[in-house]
């Protein structure tokens, strides 16, 4: 199989595409025929040197942690059949044409998601649902989302809306009126941040969830106390970090919620995977609407 993979640590430049040999499934697993890859900071972190813990990697790495295709091979005991559409998750092995991952990591893709969207579609609505499980938002309160643009924030402003609460959203100037279109108030990044946040919600803040990290994190914590939580600027004192694992159940949740019109899912762009280094020299910027996808012939 073609996959895209790299064999040393270091930039973008370093992915290449390469043949190694086809996987099959094992008891419990399926081979997806992906169509589809999710493009994001953990695979740009994969590449650069860092190893997932309790995750072993192997030479050549072949880094992505989210896609969407067609069963083609069943395993023993998998309760899927050849020819099924799905969306899923892993760790790494995503940026190939194929992948083998166990049946329980996977879920039917809705018929009218297209393949870009249910690709990239894994890894940012599952952070978004955790974080509003971690967080317990609720009916009435008043949520703050930095990066409201991002994957992630996309996906956060709308599940925070549908459980009543009211969404405020950092984003560029550029992005104002799409945060807006997502449900949230939207107030620009820099200088007098804070009294922005402020004279938006003049009865204060109930939780944060910060995608930004930096300054918009130290303002977060002067503004909450205990329901402020991090998904980049891990450390830091007073703020908590994401917990959970993605799971078919949840994903299935919200791949209904897609299907319904309830969820929506902006794709920024899509490269061919031949064009990978790209996508990654994109999503190094970490700037931007959205989600950036590979794509399988």
């Amino acid at each position: 199989m073609k996959a895209v993979a790299f064999t040393e640590h270091g930039g973008p430049d370093v992915l290449r595409v390469m043949e190694l040999d086809d996987p099959h499934p094992g008891p419990g697993q399926v081979r997806v025929r992906v169509k589809a890859a999710g493009v994001q900071p953990f695979d740009a972190a994969v590449r650069a040197g860092w190893e997932p813990p309790g995750i072993e990697l192997k030479w050549p790495r072949v880094p992505g942690n989210e896609f969407a295709g067609i069963i083609d091979e069943v395993g023993e005991g998998a309760e899927f059949s050849p020819g099924a559409e799905v969306l899923g998750f892993t760790a790494v092995q995503a940026y190939a044409e194929y992948v083998v991952v166990p049946a329980v990591n996977v879920t039917p893709k809705p018929q009218d998601m297209p393949w870009e969207v249910a690709g990239g579609f894994t890894a940012g609505t599952q952070t978004a649902a955790l974080a509003m499980e971690n967080l317990d938002v609720r009916a009435g309160e008043t949520v703050l989302i930095h990066a409201a643009a991002g994957s992630v924030g996309t996906a956060a402003v709308q599940l925070a809306v549908l459980r009543g609460a009211k969404v405020i959203g950092t984003a560029s100037e550029a992005n104002q009126d799409y945060v807006r279109e997502l449900g949230a108030t939207p107030i620009v990044y820099g200088e007098g941040l804070k009294q922005r946040i402020e004279e938006a919600a003049p009865q204060g803040i109930d939780a944060i969830l910060d995608g930004a990290g930096g300054e918009a994190l130290t303002i977060s914590l002067e503004l909450v106390k205990d329901r402020v939580l991090t998904l980049v600027d891990h450390g830091r004192e007073g703020a908590k970090v994401i917990q959970g694992e993605r799971k078919a159940e949840r994903l299935a949740d919200l791949a209904a919620l897609y299907a319904k019109g309830d969820l929506r899912f902006h794709i920024r762009r899509t490269y061919p995977y031949t064009e990978a280094a790209d996508a990654h020299r994109e999503i190094d910027t970490r700037h931007g609407r959205g989600k950036i996808v590979i794509t399988f012939p």
